[in-house]
């Protein structure tokens, strides 16, 4: 056998083998495309009308949801106005609160100095005099004391006896 019959022969296999893989190829291109076309087809019957209701929902929700979005802003810039005056009537509050602790801190500071101006004037006008006076009645009375202390040693001294009886008494 000569080599130009076995290439012809090996080439001749070769194309029917290349051939039966190009059927083999054919045939699970159209099982594929016959199963791709029943998925579109399934496709097609369920998922579009639900996209379409979905699309319909969606046009016909399309003005309340600018409504609501309209309605969100409107009640959004009335909130930040409200909270604006309301800031500022707390400001205001604090800002009047603070003078009038100031002011009653002056008030009892005033006060507790006038108390005090008044008790030493008290203490000046009526405890010094009075203590002035206690002193001099204490005086008084030691020496009336003395004197009749005085009397009573003499005539205890006249009886004879030279010893006071306070002191016998020890």
């Amino acid at each position: 056998m000569d080599t130009i019959t076995i290439f012809t022969a090996v080439t001749a296999a070769a194309v029917v083998l290349q051939a039966g893989v190009l059927v083999g190829i054919l045939l699970a291109v159209r099982k594929t495309s016959t199963r791709m076309e029943s998925l579109a087809q399934e496709l097609r019957t369920k998922a579009l009308p639900t996209l379409e209701s979905a699309q319909a929902l969606m046009d016909a929700s399309r003005g309340k949801l600018e409504n609501i979005l309209e309605n969100v802003e409107s009640t959004t810039s009335v909130v930040r106005g409200q909270v604006e005056r309301l800031d500022s009537t707390v400001t205001n509050i604090i800002d009047r609160t603070r003078l009038q602790v100031i002011r009653a801190d002056e008030l009892v500071t005033r006060t507790i100095d006038k108390v005090e101006e008044a008790t030493q004037s008290v203490e000046h006008t009526v405890v010094s005099p009075v203590r002035q006076i206690s002193g001099l009645m204490q005086g008084v009375s030691v020496g009336l004391e003395a004197f009749f202390r005085g009397r009573s040693r003499r005539r205890q001294a006249g009886d004879g006896m030279g010893v006071p009886q306070d002191e016998m008494f020890i």
